[in-house]
């Protein structure tokens, strides 16, 4: 079982697989290098043209090169009133130290917009080179209720944008205002007890003097 289960772990994925539609998410382009004798020196994302994201931001990967190719849109899209008619449509990561050597992984992060809301995932076909000038091309679509394909693209899951917290605005207002008895009565104990000692100390002040009045 474990020796089946290994090579899913090897396959080049999105983490985390899911984003909510409509927003902007920050994503990690998981790379782990399959070869014992060879290490991974270039990583190319082909990024989705049927939902193009119009913008993507990489995060600088120390040893690493970054290269984004923007192509024109056969279809303009919208963006905070503006017509958009181009697009990212490839990163290029390339190594200019070691790569990901034998059994190591590398996380290439991403900051993609805005998310589509019509679709219910984006799938990024990635293709990661060899310093032995092998090519893995990791492009094959995954069939629903079919069996895993031997290098599926990656895939981002897009689910339902979540929905507001209960515990936010006017229940959350109840949360603080049902917080706020407790408070006042731990402060009142306080008060209270503080007088108490105030009023013994009182008594105890009054008593010698009583005395000293009696033996006079």
């Amino acid at each position: 079982m474990l020796l089946l289960a290994g090579p899913a772990f090897a396959h080049v994925t999105v983490q985390p697989g899911t984003a909510p539609k409509g927003g902007f998410a920050t994503v990690n382009i998981k790379v782990p290098n399959e070869r014992d004798d060879a290490s991974t020196v270039k990583v190319e994302v082909s990024l989705p043209t049927d939902h193009p994201l119009t913008s993507v931001m990489p995060q600088p990967v120390p040893g690493w090169k970054v290269d984004i190719t923007k192509s024109k849109l056969a279809k303009p899209v919208e963006m905070e009133g503006e017509k958009v008619n181009e697009a990212p449509s490839k990163i290029t990561w390339t190594a200019d130290g070691k790569g990901i050597e034998p059994g190591q992984f590398q996380q290439f992060p991403l900051s993609v917009g805005q998310l589509p809301s019509d679709t219910d995932q984006l799938v990024f076909k990635a293709l990661q080179t060899y310093d032995n000038k092998e090519v893995v091309r990791w492009i094959e679509p995954a069939k629903p209720g079919g069996p895993e394909p031997q290098n599926p693209a990656p895939v981002l899951k897009l689910t339902a944008a979540d929905a507001q917290d209960p515990a936010d605005g006017k229940n959350g207002a109840k949360g603080d205002t049902t917080a706020a008895p407790a408070s006042t009565s731990d402060t009142t104990a306080r008060v209270l007890a503080v007088g108490g000692i105030v009023v013994g100390i009182v008594g105890v002040a009054f008593g010698v003097l009583a005395g000293r009045r009696r033996n006079a």
